[in-house]
């Protein structure tokens, strides 16, 4: 994707955790490289720890990366993100009072939001800018909703808030880090609806972060698996859920397992058991100590991202030598 909207090549935070005595070094990313191209969906997955959020975070300018480098827009960005690159890609977070003033009513955050990222509106088109935002994510009279305080809104109302404020600034990414985790299943596919309307009106790319497999598919256009701070399989939605190639794929697949097919589909993979180790890791793929099918190879060396096709990439011995 030479037109790509964001860039990220060999991508590495690492933290230092522990004392003077048992200092160590948290790899919570580890060389981590993608694409995301104008108006698509791409889904960052893994359980807890697998480093998808620090990547936001990076990407979004609170952490500065310990190397590598990151594209934006044909540019390539410092250690600290600017005022304009925030604005072009602005983070909607798990918790939408991690954005949203609990005390202030719910026009304070987007007039605030149009008056730093476009100057050029005079108040009347502020306020008009705003009533037009929190309408576009289904928040409906949008005047109305405007007057309210957040604690008047449905945790959903108040994380379709936090996608109207980073359209403020009319972005061409946004980092949605977990979305609809804090909402009932009920009313999440009204949020992924959203983040689906942005992307066919809006031309908005997202980058997805979530632990929903279910989800993901849903939303997704592309699919990026990952373990320990590593990459271990991308691909198209489809393709990676239709086959899934890395172990550790299957096995997330096997959490939330497809009704119509029958039991011996849902998966081959046992799993361990075993943690991932993060702090101060040795050698070898991450994921051996869980994985059934891990060699010798596998705990002295890691593996590269190898191709199976023209969408689909993994890393792992076991599927290269399959």
């Amino acid at each position: 994707m030479t037109d790509a909207v964001l860039k990220v090549d060999k991508l590495t935070r690492y933290f230092r955790v522990g004392g003077f005595r048992s200092a160590g070094t948290l790899h919570a990313t580890d060389e981590v490289s993608f694409e995301v191209a104008p108006g698509e969906i791409v889904a960052l997955v893994g359980e807890s720890g697998s480093g998808k959020s620090t990547i936001a975070r990076v990407l979004a300018g609170l952490y500065p990366p310990t190397s590598g480098t990151i594209t934006f827009e044909g540019k390539v960005q410092g250690k600290s993100a600017s005022r304009k690159v925030r604005g072009r890609m602005p983070m909607v977070f798990q918790d939408p009072f991690g954005s949203i003033n609990p005390v202030l009513r719910v026009g304070h955050s987007l007039h605030r939001s149009l008056k730093l990222h476009r100057p050029e509106l005079d108040r009347a088109a502020r306020d008009a800018e705003a009533v037009a935002l929190v309408e576009r994510v289904g928040l409906l009279p949008g005047a109305e909703v405007l007057r309210r305080y957040p604690h008047e809104l449905s945790g959903g109302q108040r994380q379709r808030l936090g996608f109207a404020q980073a359209l403020a600034s009319r972005p061409s990414l946004i980092l949605a880090d977990e979305p609809v985790s804090m909402l009932d299943v009920s009313i999440r596919i009204g949020l992924l609806n959203v983040m689906k309307g942005l992307r066919d009106q809006e031309h908005v790319s997202l980058l997805y972060i979530t632990h929903d497999l279910a989800s993901a598919r849903y939303v997704a256009d592309r699919m990026i698996v990952l373990y320990a701070g590593r990459i271990v399989e991308e691909g198209t939605t489809e393709e990676v859920i239709a086959n899934p190639s890395h172990p550790y794929t299957r096995l997330l697949m096997a959490t939330a397992p497809d009704p119509r097919l029958p039991l011996a589909h849902d998966t081959d993979v046992e799993d361990l058991g075993e943690p991932p180790k993060v702090i101060n890791p040795g050698p070898g793929c991450r994921f051996a100590p869980r994985c059934p099918l891990a060699m010798d190879q596998c705990r002295s060396s890691t593996p590269a991202m190898v191709s199976l096709s023209a969408t689909k990439r993994v890393a792992c011995y076991a599927v290269e030598q399959s």
